[in-house]
């Protein structure tokens, strides 16, 4: 999928005046819980939502990667001394040229890696870090959200970031325009007022974690010197209040001195010099999605480079190290037509597929089932994927299931290079439940020497009980569609909603 780039933030927590507390190590009083109709629950059940979608969309570098070990390691220790309520933090890389981080409502932080290579010390990073932690600590994305009484966008994130589709992602465009200006979600982009919030409660974390507490404004000094105000994106995504450094300076004179304050260490240095080594990429390129056929990425959260276990060898000779170059036509006898089925139970669907197949399990329960070499990096030439999407009216009856096929077939043409659909509509049961089937044709990841192979797929949308969609994509090359069909028609029946 796509890239989805930029600053998303929120705030401290307040069930009850008893999860606020004024720290005695700072002058900064935490404002008043602000009007918020989102619970923490749900703000960290739609902010992970996002969070994978951002996975899909950029390319963050693994949970193994030592820069990603190295951010994660210093996010601990200011998690550690964040007042508040305890956000489930995790720290994330992304391999953007652009100087930013961003934190996403819930606790999810993605740290480019412009903005390592642009810190001159661990402070500086620290700083911007610690910043990015006050947002969600001040919850100023679901506060922003409520201020604008609009809590029904946070049905459309959940949307966006349900499918599990078969190229571009659903927000790519957001890379060029910043996601706070895209789909109704200018909630994401702060005010002056939470800037110079998040500021000072920013620097009040850095120096309780030991480091000096001018990290952060210096490096938004460094920035503005180098680039200008309107040179980075981070200042973008972090307009300047005005006065920063007076307000900073005002506040560290508040805190007690401190001898040595932590400023650089050889962490940073170590973790800075293959920052600098490490491949980034702009917006546009970001948004082309060239880094999906490297392998390198991470493609859900805490998850290795790849969901589906790469394709390496095909029997028309494709890529043999599974990190590049099309997927190779597969022979009859390699599709498992005459294996023995294997039954699958998710969270929310079971179905039966071939034993040879690989499954790759999205973390909101979206599933890829594809026989060996029946993917690469180019993408899912041959299986299923089985996803969900929830819609602002519950689907109940034959007329909003149609209608929920419709989107859902437009959002796949739409992120797969403008596919089309090949038949008519047709109505089915699925497991005691309304069901609609379409066929689809677009590009195939498969490649004939220079030409490009045209892809069949079956879109099937299957109504939950719960008024939400199931829906299944079975994928294969044009000239192999009517050999698959059978068995894709046998996974069809065995589909249970649960």
């Amino acid at each position: 999928m796509r890239n989805f780039p930029r600053a998303i933030q929120a705030a401290i927590v307040t069930v009850g005046l008893a999860l606020i507390s004024t720290p005695a190590w700072a002058r900064f009083q935490i404002p008043p819980p602000c009007k918020n109709s989102y619970t923490v629950e749900q703000e960290q059940t739609e902010g992970a939502k996002v969070a994978a979608e951002v996975f899909k969309q950029m390319p963050v570098l693994p949970d193994s990667s030592p820069v990603s070990q190295y951010v994660r390691n210093l996010g601990a220790k200011l998690v550690n001394v964040t007042p508040g309520y305890r956000w489930p933090f995790n720290f994330h890389v992304v391999a953007s040229e652009e100087i930013n981080a961003f934190a996403l409502p819930g606790g999810a932080m993605f740290v480019n890696l412009g903005a390592i290579n642009a810190a001159e010390t661990e402070a500086q990073l620290a700083g911007v870090m610690a910043h990015e932690l006050s947002h969600v600590v001040l919850r100023h994305s679901t506060c922003n959200i409520t201020k604008q009484q609009a809590p029904r966008m946070w049905a459309g994130l959940g949307q966006l970031a349900a499918g599990v589709l078969l190229g571009n992602g659903a927000l790519g465009s957001i890379a060029q325009q910043g996601i706070g200006t895209v789909a109704g979600l200018s909630f994401l982009r702060m005010s002056r007022d939470d800037e110079k919030q998040a500021d000072l409660l920013g620097t009040d974390i850095l120096y309780d974690a030991g480091y000096d507490p001018r990290g952060l404004v210096q490096f938004f000094e460094i920035i503005q010197a180098k680039y200008g105000e309107g040179g980075a994106q981070i200042f973008s995504d972090h307009p300047n209040p005005g006065n920063r450094t007076q307000y900073v300076s005002a506040e560290i004179a508040s805190l007690p001195p401190r001898s040595n304050p932590r400023v650089t260490s050889a962490e940073f240095t170590r973790a800075k010099a293959l920052s600098i080594k490490e491949k980034t990429y702009n917006s546009k390129e970001v948004e082309a999605g060239a880094w999906r056929s490297t392998g390198k990425y991470a493609l859900l959260p805490g998850g290795p480079a790849t969901i589906i276990p790469a394709a390496a060898t095909s029997s028309s000779g494709g890529s043999s190290d599974g990190q590049s170059g099309p997927v190779g036509r597969l022979s009859r006898a390699s599709l498992g037509l005459n294996d023995r089925m294997t039954a699958y139970q998710g969270a929310t669907f079971s179905m039966n597929y071939p034993s040879s197949w690989q499954k790759g399990e999205g973390q909101n329960g979206n599933v890829a089932f594809v026989p060996p070499n029946g993917a690469g990096q180019a993408g899912i030439a041959y299986g299923a994927i089985v996803d969900g999407a929830k819609f602002q009216s519950p689907v109940r009856d034959r007329n909003a299931l149609t209608q929920a096929t419709s989107a859902i077939a437009r959002q796949l043409s739409q992120d797969n290079g403008g596919m089309t659909q090949a038949g008519e509509l047709t109505t089915l049961n699925v497991g005691g439940q309304m069901a609609n089937a379409v066929e689809l044709r677009g590009k195939s990841p498969v490649s004939n020497g220079n030409n490009t192979v045209a892809e069949r797929d079956l879109l099937v949308t299957v109504a939950r009980p719960d008024g939400a969609v199931s829906y299944i994509v079975f994928v294969s090359p044009e000239p192999d569609f009517q050999t698959l069909k059978p068995l894709y028609n046998s996974m069809l029946q065995s589909f249970r909603v649960r």
